[in-house]
């Protein structure tokens, strides 16, 4: 995929703004970066493809990447050739990707246990932050800290956002652990989204994503090396649905929150003010 397609799919992103601020050669990579999550994630999530055909799509980029690692002919994986060498982008992370991705494709998760959800938000969310810190020239050991947490915390709080989208296509990623706390028994995805007691299994999650986001935030607060806007964007604006989100609570019927794309451009212009 050529650099100006990869843009124009990282425009629809909440962190466009964060990305353009990079320089020429990071930021192409992050598309790059993003338009392979993008490209895996919707072989996950079409309804209409048949499990097995799915897994063999997926399949098929782990072979495209070895191909790439050992210096074949990439296939589809040939747009994230020159930024893997230029960045050492790991290739355990993208297949870390793909494993997350394939563990909806086995089965619809639905009330996952606490480690099993915590495995998932590393595979999906916190290797994609471990690919992006190389590109941000963090260095490795503080910069996989910070995947770490702030992977997690985002991802969570894409899953208290998207309880009823992921409902209606038979998935609950809120942990059992989460659901039997507020007296919540593992039914239905619909009958689970409807529960009127959501709100206390969520407000549960919503605690252990401001956990990482603490952590996330220490981490950045010491201003490691690095390109550090995109992440520091992340943090702030994710962090601040989270807490719009507990006000509003997650009772049914929900308003899904989004992030404010003017706000966002907002603090894009103080990051740059205050670095």
């Amino acid at each position: 995929m050529s650099a100006s397609a990869g843009e124009t799919q990282a425009s629809r992103s909440s962190f466009y703004a964060g990305m353009r601020v990079l320089p020429k050669d990071e930021r192409f990579a992050m598309y790059a970066v993003y338009d392979f999550c993008r490209i895996v994630d919707d072989i996950a999530d079409d309804q209409q493809g048949a499990r097995p055909a799915r897994m063999a799509q997926l399949d098929a980029w782990r072979r495209d990447l070895d191909a790439l690692y050992a210096g074949r002919d990439p296939g589809r994986a040939a747009f994230l050739a020159a930024h893997v060498h230029r960045f050492a982008l790991e290739r355990a992370d993208f297949e870390a990707v793909i494993d997350g991705m394939a563990m909806d494709v086995a089965a619809d998760i639905v009330c996952p246990s606490e480690a099993e959800l915590d495995t998932y938000c590393d595979l999906v969310a916190s290797a994609v932050g471990r690919l992006s810190v190389n590109i941000f020239g963090m260095e490795r050991e503080t910069g996989v800290a910070l995947a770490h947490h702030l992977g997690r915390a985002l991802q969570l709080t894409n899953i208290l956002r998207d309880i009823d989208e992921d409902a209606a296509i038979g998935r609950v990623y809120i942990p059992v652990e989460a659901l039997r706390l507020a007296g919540i028994e593992p039914t239905t995805p619909a009958a689970i989204a409807t529960d009127p007691r959501m709100d206390k299994a969520a407000r549960h999650m919503a605690a252990r994503a401001h956990e990482h986001y603490r952590e996330a935030g220490r981490i950045l607060a010491a201003k490691p090396k690095g390109h550090l806007i995109a992440p520091r964007l992340m943090e702030i604006a994710y962090a601040r649905m989270l807490r719009t989100m507990e006000q509003i609570g997650w009772a049914p019927p929900r308003e899904r929150v989004r992030t404010n794309k003017l706000g966002l451009l907002l603090t894009v212009f103080w990051l740059l003010a205050t670095r």
